[in-house]
């Protein structure tokens, strides 16, 4: 049975622009391009040409852009950096609401040294709060990223951009869900910004970074030059010509279809809800809370009638306890466990988001049929 997939903000299919780069370079272009002969040098010519091309769409000079394997070397060589370089006594300020990759990489790498930022009653950045911790004059560098991967909400990362920026604050933006999703303009403007080829459209093992105007000091990997010194190790050439042909591609979707989904299921199944349903989201996302039953039986039951969805963050699948991100909303623990994600792409159509209406309210009457079938022969025995 083919599956209708709605779990974009975990991956997504290649774009056919995509494959035939990444097919192209694999075998034209195969070739190490450190390599010193003339051979190499043409393959080194494609790879510049893509760091310029991305540098154009980001709007930024070519030497900010690094390539790397994805969002999650990237978020983790930063922190490491700020462990490196920041004085000792510096506050670093991180939303509790990051991807894993942000929350952990903090952690390991500055501890006690991380203030935990507040949430404004939407369950966004408040940036307010922020500013006044900015005020004290301890916080040194600020994480926040552009759109959350579970809830779709989206963090004033423009806002808090210039606020860093007139106060000398380095300001990191994981623009993960963002790139490829909403515009790119204005992201260079952060001094450090992570993204990742798989959650728009290019092949998974590939990443960008941009890196502040001055970042000599900046390593990711030890071991080689490449990268102008910041990450040793031969080049994905492919890797990265697929990713920018996927970049080239993307562009902002409608919201027609998730909230036409959104106002149907509600309709339908009225005790359900929709986190962040009055603020600002990501066009393609919605976080819903279902009646009864742990978010593990939802995703079965959908997947018996060819719908793929999740319960949040796929890096978190099989890990035990509630959504850290829900819980730094205030979501209560028995709503956490009912939570599903369901998050759309390109190729995603009206009537596919109609159809999940559809098999959501089927699969609600088979797990009461179940339930009650269950109950019925506890009691019976």
């Amino acid at each position: 049975m083919e599956c209708c997939f709605f779990d974009y903000n975990a991956t997504s299919p290649l774009r056919p622009e995509a494959r035939a780069a990444w097919l192209a370079a694999g075998d034209e272009l195969w070739l190490n391009p450190s390599s010193p002969y003339r051979a190499a040098a043409r393959v080194h010519a494609h790879f510049n040409t893509a760091r310029e091309r991305v540098a154009e769409l980001f709007e930024v000079a070519s030497g900010r852009v690094l390539f790397n394997s994805g969002a999650t070397e990237g978020n983790n060589a930063i922190f490491a950096h700020w462990a490196e370089t920041l004085p000792a006594n510096a506050r670093v300020a991180v939303s509790p609401t990051e991807h894993p990759s942000v929350v952990e990489a903090a952690k390991c790498a500055l501890g006690e040294r991380v203030d935990w930022l507040t949430l404004d009653a939407q369950g966004a950045v408040d940036v307010a709060a922020l500013v006044k911790l900015l005020e004290q004059g301890e916080v040194e560098a600020v994480s926040v990223m552009a759109a959350n991967n579970e809830t779709g909400i989206l963090n004033d990362w423009q806002a808090i951009a210039a606020e860093c920026r007139s106060r000398g604050v380095a300001y990191h933006c994981d623009a993960s869900q963002w790139i490829g999703k909403l515009p790119l303009q204005g992201l260079g403007a952060c001094d450090y910004v992570t993204g990742c080829a798989h959650k728009f459209g290019g092949p998974r093992g590939v990443g960008l970074s941009l890196l502040p105007e001055a970042n000599a000091g900046f390593r990711s990997l030890v071991g080689g030059a490449q990268e102008a010194g910041h990450r040793a190790g031969t080049e994905d050439v492919a890797g990265v010509l697929a990713m920018v042909a996927a970049l080239e591609q993307a562009e902002p979707g409608s919201v027609e279809g998730r909230d036409l989904f959104v106002a149907e299921l509600c309709q339908a199944l009225p005790s359900a809800e929709v986190v962040g349903q009055e603020v600002e989201r990501l066009w393609n996302t919605a976080l819903l809370i279902l009646p009864e039953f742990a978010s593990v039986r939802w995703i079965r039951a959908l997947e018996q009638r060819g719908f793929l969805v999740s319960a949040g963050a796929a890096c978190a699948t099989g890990k035990q306890g509630p959504s850290p991100v829900l819980a730094a909303m205030g979501v209560p623990a028995d709503a956490m466990r009912r939570a599903l994600r369901v998050s759309s792409g390109w190729a995603t159509t009206v009537d596919e988001w109609q159809a999940l209406v559809v098999a959501i309210v089927e699969s609600y009457a088979a797990l009461r049929s179940e339930a009650e079938s269950s109950n019925s022969s506890v009691i019976s025995i």
